[in-house]
């Protein structure tokens, strides 16, 4: 009687195991999501020191990235291994196609294919956006709770946007504070290409606290390229998820 409660003891052990096993083992994704610098560093020790050379990543096909050029001198987007680096010079606004600059915030991926999934008409904030992209994320069955991706193509209803321009030696940092140091604006019915990166984990390191994305915009038209503040969708706009 002893020997076949012990078994059934050790059985019931086992089959706990197992099953505690399945819900606790990582989805296997088809990309990994690194980053280089914190957002904290920056606004609460004031390092704005350089943590990656762009370089690095020159030969990389299928790489996205996001972030901050050394010194806060300019806003860095990378759309499928294309650099699209905005930065301001005597009040104007210009742009680096190549890997010559330093980060000092830096977020990344390699991402060979995609999903598109058409966004709902009635979606339209930042926020609405925010609860969407996590929900469809997780019916793609990505784990939302690691850091992944994504895409926004589509003609916006209004987009808030600057490009930092860092007064050198300031060492007191906030948010308005670097919207307002360089070039900043809001545009209206403009056709976008939006890249950004969800996490509910990685506030203060390259998220803010109050959210669980970043995102930098890039209009089609070429003209402004940076980080987004604000932003209002529009209809008939397409989110792109890595594909597993």
């Amino acid at each position: 009687m002893l020997k076949s409660k012990i078994k059934q003891t050790n059985f019931a052990i086992l089959w706990l195991m197992i099953f505690t096993s399945c819900f606790d083992s990582k989805i296997n994704q088809s990309f990994q999501v690194e980053y280089k610098g914190a957002l904290k560093n920056i606004m609460h020790k004031g390092d704005l020191s350089a943590k990656v050379d762009l370089s690095e990543f020159s030969t990389l096909e299928n790489f996205y990235a996001l972030g901050a050029v050394e010194n806060l001198k300019g806003e860095i987007q990378i759309f499928d291994s294309k650099p699209y680096v905005s930065f301001v010079e005597k009040n104007i606004l210009k742009f680096d196609t190549s890997y010559s600059k330093r980060a000092t915030l830096l977020v990344y991926a390699t991402v060979k294919d995609w999903v598109s999934i058409k966004l709902p008409d009635n979606l339209t904030s930042g926020k609405e956006l925010e609860s969407y992209i996590q929900k469809v994320a997780f019916e793609n069955k990505i784990d939302t709770k690691q850091p992944f991706p994504f895409r926004i193509e589509g003609k916006l209803k209004e987009v808030h946007w600057h490009v930092i321009n860092w007064k050198d030696g300031d060492q007191e940092h906030s948010h308005s504070k670097h919207v307002s140091s360089g070039l900043n604006g809001g545009i209206e019915n403009i056709d976008v290409e939006l890249l950004g990166f969800y996490s509910n984990s990685h506030h203060s390191i390259f998220t803010h606290h109050t959210t669980n994305m970043h995102m930098h915009v890039k209009l089609q038209d070429g003209k402004i390229a940076g980080h987004v503040d604000e932003l209002e969708l529009g209809e008939n706009m397409v989110l792109s998820l890595p594909k597993n």
